[in-house]
């Protein structure tokens, strides 16, 4: 658990070896509600190698001044995650012009 939304990590350890290893953070929405998406990579148990990237999209929630995880969604492999994509820009495409009307209405 963190105090700040900068500090919040999806790393994690055990017996000394990082079994979540965190490669990219992005804080999609700031505040006592807050949206991070990760790229990480988890360790493989039989060889301790690290598997193919996967993308987990976290809501935390800040209470008592600590941030703490309220849901989570999971990405696991390229194909989920470019069917995401193709979905989303289908529901939300840009305008002709390129631009997106519905940026001033964050979370």
């Amino acid at each position: 658990m963190a105090e700040n939304i900068d500090d919040i990590t999806i790393s994690f350890f055990q017996d000394e070896r990082e079994v979540v290893k965190q490669l990219e953070k992005i804080v999609l929405t700031r505040g006592n509600w807050t949206t991070i998406m990760f790229k990480y990579q988890e360790m493989n148990k039989k060889t301790g190698e690290y598997d193919k990237p996967k993308v987990s999209i976290r809501r935390y929630q800040k209470r008592g001044g600590i941030y703490k995880q309220q849901s989570k969604f999971t990405i696991s492999s390229a194909k989920q995650g470019r069917k995401v994509a193709e979905i989303l820009n289908h529901w939300f495409p840009e305008d002709a012009d390129g631009t997106d009307h519905d940026d001033d209405n964050e979370d």
